[in-house]
């Protein structure tokens, strides 16, 4: 699964799912917030991240570049929060006792 997410992350952006699972558990040492919130946080932030990404590496001559900005910046936003996601949930998983 996680070799499918990766497959649509600009290999660029790979490390901004690494700054959001360090987010993520920032957040939940904190316990500020509650976990069921935590995905939304980070996806927010990925996709705020990506936006910067976008904004620093393609043109906005025409209406349809800042569609296809805007596209790529939430589509890569929620590809990395989901893959540092899945990664937060394979680290408990192996860490798990059954």
């Amino acid at each position: 699964m996680m070799e499918q997410i990766t497959n649509y992350i600009k290999p660029e952006l790979i490390v901004v799912a690494v700054v959001l699972y360090m987010i993520g558990a920032a957040i939940k040492r904190t316990k500020a917030v509650k976990d069921k919130y935590i995905p939304l946080i980070l996806g927010a932030a990925g996709i705020a991240f990506c936006a910067v990404w976008v904004l620093a590496n393609c043109p906005f001559g025409s209406g349809r570049e800042i569609a296809m900005a805007v596209f790529t910046a939430v589509v890569q936003g929620i590809l990395v929060a989901g893959a540092s996601t899945y990664v937060n949930q394979v680290v408990k998983q192996l860490h798990k006792e059954e």
